[in-house]
């Protein structure tokens, strides 16, 4: 059994990966937190298989990670080796934090999770957990 090393996601693949709307809501989504899918879809409003396009890209460009646990995925950030791309995931981080859109994401995702009629209750669906924060 060979093990394979990771390399680095080169620069430009992680600049296309912050090029897209969708894909920086959910980083932001994930910005301080591991999430499961469900989450995002009732946060976003689109179709589970557009959601997992973007999640499978943002892999791909490297800063972002999964695990299943049972039937639900999770996602989360992970910061790159290279420290030009984390300087610029970092950035790009706390500039979402900033945003009043991204804040109103981040809200739904509040309620989704923790409040009446939540998917916890209605799906039994994980609760988003701590991750390492990107500060």
């Amino acid at each position: 059994m060979s093990t394979r090393i990771r390399q680095p996601a080169p620069l430009d693949l992680l600049f296309r990966a912050l090029a897209d709307p969708t894909r920086l809501r959910l980083i932001n989504l994930m910005a301080d937190q591991e999430i499961c899918v469900c989450y995002f879809i009732d946060v976003i409003g689109a179709p589970q298989p557009k959601i997992s396009r973007h999640l499978a890209y943002l892999r791909r460009a490297g800063i972002v990670n999964a695990r299943r646990e049972g039937k639900w995925m999770h996602y989360r950030l992970t910061v790159p080796q290279e420290s030009h791309a984390a300087a610029i995931l970092k950035t790009t981080v706390q500039a979402l934090r900033e945003d009043r859109e991204m804040q109103r994401d981040r809200e739904r995702l509040n309620r989704a999770c923790c409040g009446p009629r939540s998917l916890v209750e209605l799906l039994g669906a994980p609760l988003p957990s701590q991750a390492q924060a990107l500060r």
